[in-house]
């Protein structure tokens, strides 16, 4: 890392991206990098691998690079203070929706639609039925395969094999 940040090579390595893959972005305005050397070349900054590194996990969860940058144009839409989504917010893919993290709140990047998580709810659940008898399991309710009945007398035990 020189002073200015991580030149594209630096950066691919780094997170696991191609240069071609960087380039590509870069022109696409997908990931641009937050600086350029005095001779016009791409620096990158930490914050700038956490945005390459989240499109990287979108990408590889299966979201086709035209929905993320949908989304990261409707986010800034939405959120006009987000000015680089990918590194300032929890961006996440769950099957093919984009959900977005903010403080206690998440919801889907292209519409802005809230999705409700009561976790408070849910911990109530938890602290509730941890206190209730379990239900018995597999291992409770049948005998283990080598296992001596009950009803045999002691002698008939001591005679059997155990193998």
């Amino acid at each position: 890392m020189t002073e200015s940040g991580f030149s594209t090579p630096q950066a691919a390595r780094i997170t696991g991206a191609t240069v071609r893959q960087l380039s590509y972005w870069r022109k696409t305005a997908l990931v641009v990098p937050s600086a350029y050397s005095r001779g016009g070349h791409a620096r990158y900054v930490f914050a700038d691998l956490i945005a390459i590194r989240a499109a990287r996990q979108l990408i590889d969860a299966g979201i086709p690079l035209q929905r993320i940058r949908k989304s990261l144009t409707a986010l800034i839409a939405f959120l006009p203070q987000a000015r680089r989504p990918l590194s300032e917010l929890a961006v996440v893919a769950t099957g093919d929706t984009v959900l977005v993290f903010q403080g206690e709140s998440a919801f889907e990047a292209l519409t802005g639609q809230e999705w409700i998580l009561d976790i408070a709810q849910f911990q109530r659940e938890v602290e509730r039925r941890a206190g209730e008898p379990s239900a018995p399991v597999q291992a409770d309710l049948f005998e283990a395969p080598n296992a001596v009945p009950e009803s045999v007398p002691e002698s008939t035990n001591s005679k059997r094999r155990t193998g």
